[in-house]
């Protein structure tokens, strides 16, 4: 089974708490957006604290959300296991990259980073520091942070390593009973992509948070410490390098999310040979949008 990470565990327990004390078996739970606010989440965590409850039994289904029971002490998760200072804002700086549309180059400060993780400026500080180890962020001569560009050796390396982690992923899948949850899990993304897929291209800009759901799930049925701090780096090298290059970026994740669906289902159906096909698709198409989106930049930067 994967592992939940810490996020989703802290979203978990705070929304149970609300349950617990404000709502009573009937009542319909709050907006998206709400229960955002009151999990101190993103919507994308939220909505995979929504496939717990149901699967718990303590709503009836997730589109209408109607609470079946109240929470019990077995629903939530060990206070030990929540999320550490360094994690939440490791979570608080790719949401605010996702969300603020923050492409290679951009700054930002360590103060406002704090407020956003409510941690210390001191914490901040420390795990930047840290991070900047990976080479996708640089300390600013004179205060603050910027986001790095990369090289093309340095994104066809980490498609590599990335590839090795997420074809063991599917292997590990097949060795799962078909009662794991992380079963049921693949049934949800598909159900999202679909979702998705039938909005675009109005809605075609929140594919990159699904995008991390779905590569996330897998990355997390290795319960690998290393490949999960890993896929931060995948995300930023992937995703928000693709900034660069936007006249391409509808059609980009419109193609993504069928590739995805083309994975998954796979999945669904115990077909672990096409599911590696489908993977060796999506991962090459990958490659090759990212080392277009380089040459994008490379071509804004030194346009002769």
């Amino acid at each position: 089974m994967a592992r939940p990470s810490t996020i989703f565990k802290r979203s978990t327990n705070l929304l149970l708490q609300h349950i617990a004390k404000d709502m009573k078996t009937g009542d319909v739970l709050p907006t998206e957006h709400r229960m955002a606010e009151l999990g101190q989440g993103s919507r994308t965590a939220i909505r995979s604290v929504l496939g717990y409850f149901h699967e718990r039994g303590l709503i009836g289904n997730l589109k209408e959300r109607r609470l079946l029971r109240k929470p019990m002490r077995s629903d939530y998760f060990d206070v030990g296991e929540l999320q550490s200072g360094a994690e939440q804002i490791r979570q608080v700086l790719m949401e605010r990259i996702y969300q603020s549309d923050m492409p290679p180059g951009a700054e930002f400060s360590e103060a406002e980073l704090a407020r956003a993780a409510g941690v210390s400026t001191i914490s901040v500080r420390e795990f930047l520091i840290g991070f900047s180890s990976s080479g996708l962020i640089e300390k600013k001569p004179r205060g603050g942070w910027r986001l790095c560009a990369f090289d093309r050796s340095f994104a066809m390396e980490l498609a590599d390593v990335r590839q090795m982690f997420e074809f063991a992923a599917i292997e590990h899948f097949a060795k799962l009973a078909p009662t794991d949850a992380a079963v049921a899990k693949v049934d949800e993304l598909i159900a999202r992509h679909e979702k998705l897929g039938s909005v675009m291209p109005r809605q075609h800009k929140d594919f990159p948070a699904l995008d991390r759901d779905f590569h996330t799930f897998l990355i997390d049925l290795l319960n690998n410490r290393f490949a999960q701090g890993f896929y931060d780096i995948v995300s930023l090298v992937f995703h928000y390098h693709y900034q660069w290059d936007k006249d391409e970026e509808l059609a980009r994740n419109q193609y993504a999310v069928q590739e995805h669906l083309a994975i998954l289902r796979a999945l669904a159906r115990r077909d672990f040979a096409g599911a590696r096909k489908a993977m060796r698709t999506h991962l090459d198409s990958s490659r090759s949008t990212l080392l277009q989106s380089i040459r994008a930049r490379e071509l804004k930067v030194h346009p002769n």
